[in-house]
């Protein structure tokens, strides 16, 4: 049973994704969600505790970990780096239903979605995020922030940049390389 707390900060998309996901699994407990702007009372049946300013208070209360659960890079980096001042850990969170290869790196506060596929030996850079049903195949490159969109494939070998997006059903042939804040289209 969990029994490490863990905040999710955003209550859009995203954050109902990163909701589902730790509730898909049984490794955190979920304190709760911070949004910019709340503007509902719960999410996912999660309660919604504030804005940005509880997150000392949060962190003083014994949660211990919390996750940027924004799909927009440049904010996610921001948010990454406001929790991280506050004294929050950023796990990487796995869903149980996404496969792992042999030896894949997946680094801090990155995200892997359901059914996301991560070959072996590839990389998942720090605060990156695989979207549900992508497959990132062996020996691919992530760097920080680079977003994959739902059902998104890069064959073996293929690098993406910090901060890059590869778009919803997008494909990356073996050992291409898609530059820093590049977008490859859906």
């Amino acid at each position: 049973m969990a029994t490490e707390s863990i905040l999710v900060l955003g209550a859009g998309g995203h954050g109902k994704a990163v909701l589902d996901l730790l509730m898909a699994g049984r490794a955190w407990r979920i304190a709760g969600v911070v949004d910019a702007v709340p503007r509902l009372a719960s999410v996912l049946g999660h309660p919604v505790l504030g804005d940005e300013t509880r997150l000392a208070a949060l962190r003083q209360a014994g949660v211990t970990a919390a996750h940027p659960a924004i799909g927009a890079n440049a904010a996610r980096l921001a948010a990454a780096a406001r929790l991280a001042a506050t004294g929050f850990a950023l796990p990487a969170l796995i869903h149980p239903a996404a496969v792992i290869g042999a030896a894949a790196v997946v680094e801090e506060g990155a995200v892997v979605m359901a059914r996301a596929v991560i070959g072996p030996e590839a990389r998942i850079g720090r605060l990156a995020l695989v979207n549900s049903g992508a497959i990132v195949e062996h020996d691919c490159v992530l760097e920080d922030a680079a977003h994959v969109g739902p059902g998104a494939v890069l064959a073996g070998g293929a690098r993406v940049g910090a901060g890059a997006l590869i778009g919803a059903g997008a494909v990356l042939a073996p050992g291409v390389s898609v530059g820093a804040g590049a977008m490859v289209a859906a």
